[in-house]
């Protein structure tokens, strides 16, 4: 299939893994040791989330077939077993009224029932000096594990049915090796398919020996993950800060068998100032026209590039080169964020993509706000530009 047909439906389509947006929470901490604690933690939240769009032109904002919103509760607990043993768990649940909205953003039993629910964590942990273990439904942070994450864009984060090992010996340096076997997606959370055949590999070690710098490599290994090959993948991101500027360099090779088209090469570079306290920033990538496209094995979606937007994923991660500009800036006890992205399409289709972000967040006591409009434009003939409008609330408990 062209790439046109892919990018129409991808950014057209309203089902809940076509509706991504944008990673706008916190960048995931560095995954810690275990440390045993002595009480049990409880915690949750309350989330409601609505977004509608008009479909390039195909139906009308607000319109219930362009509409999609969910409310949802989440509800967490995590504690030391003693000797060194901790365990952690997570149910998720998601309510829909058909009155309110014909899609839904998100479903925990793939039945698009009004009210679903599925355990969306469950692990054992196991610390002894600087080694963590844990084995089970978990989150995997994209700064550690750039092609098997938890996105954040959606009402909840996906999880993995993975085994972890976190070893921070070697002094600024921290060593991360998982297997992960199954994923859960936004169509459904309760339900973990298999990444590939047989699991996937992964390596991973990150260093800070050197004052404002951070360097990332990681390695994965997944079995059967093209078809009739097994597909390894190289990824490496640096990131330095001096004075008021940071930058950043990210590249990666995906490889099968000799066979032609199949190995896929990617870049990307970014810097970042702040004038005036307005945070500026500028990226570029590209990816060449290998068979697997540079996204999350676990998802399909969301990209580890500099130039990821709220909803231009699938433009970017396969045959394109991609420029965004971005400012933020704090006023009035909120952040005000605005980036544009241009993608040109190299394939034959050459339907090149452009989209602008407004973005509005804010933390008010315990509930963190979003509110973004995103417009999109797709080179296609007798395809409109796309107004999309999202809006959620999550109180944490």
């Amino acid at each position: 299939m062209k790439k046109t047909t892919l990018s129409l439906i991808a950014v057209m389509a309203l089902g809940t893994n076509l509706m991504a947006g944008g990673d706008i929470a916190p960048v995931e901490p560095v995954v810690d040791p275990v440390v045993e604690t002595s009480n049990w933690d409880f915690n949750g939240q309350a989330v409601a989330y609505y977004q509608t769009s008009d479909a390039f032109g195909y139906s009308d904002i607000g319109s219930g077939k362009s509409t999609a919103g969910n409310l949802g509760l989440q509800l967490s607990t995590k504690g030391d077993l003693g000797y060194g043993f901790g365990a952690g768990a997570e149910l998720t649940s998601v309510f829909r009224s058909t009155d309110f909205s014909d899609l839904t953003m998100i479903d925990a039993d793939g039945q698009g029932d009004s009210t679903s629910a599925a355990v969306t964590k469950a692990y054992l942990t196991y610390g002894f000096g600087k080694t963590s273990i844990k084995v089970g439904r978990q989150e995997l942070p994209k700064n550690l594990s750039p092609f098997a994450f938890s996105e954040k864009w959606n009402m909840y984060s996906n999880t993995f049915e993975a085994a972890t090992i976190v070893n921070s010996d070697i002094e600024n340096t921290t060593i991360v090796g998982a297997f992960v076997k199954g994923a859960n997606n936004y169509n459904d959370l309760g339900d973990f398919n298999d990444v590939s055949d047989d699991g996937v590999w992964m390596l991973t070690a990150q260093n800070k020996s050197i004052e404002n710098l951070v360097l990332t490599g990681t390695y994965y290994f997944a079995d059967e993950m093209l078809p009739s090959m097994d597909a390894n993948i190289l990824w490496g991101d640096a990131k330095y800060v001096v004075s008021d500027y940071n930058f950043g360099i990210q590249g990666g090779y995906i490889f099968g068998d000799a066979v032609d088209n199949v190995e896929t090469g990617a870049f990307g570079a970014k810097v970042g100032t702040a004038i005036n306290g307005v945070n500026l920033d500028i990226a570029y990538s590209y990816v060449d026209n290998g068979l697997l496209g540079v996204n999350n094995l676990g998802t399909g979606i969301k990209t580890p590039l500099y130039t990821q937007m709220i909803s231009n994923q699938f433009n970017i991660a396969s045959d394109a080169d991609t420029f965004k500009v971005g400012a933020d800036v704090n006023a009035w006890g909120a952040n005000f964020k605005a980036g544009y992205g241009y993608t040109s399409d190299n394939s034959d289709a050459s339907a090149d993509y452009q989209e602008l972000d407004l973005i509005y967040t804010r933390k008010v006591g315990s509930v963190d706000l979003l509110a973004a409009y995103v417009y999109s434009d797709l080179d296609v003939a007798d395809t409109d530009g796309n107004n999309m409008v999202r809006v959620w609330g999550k109180y944490n408990f």
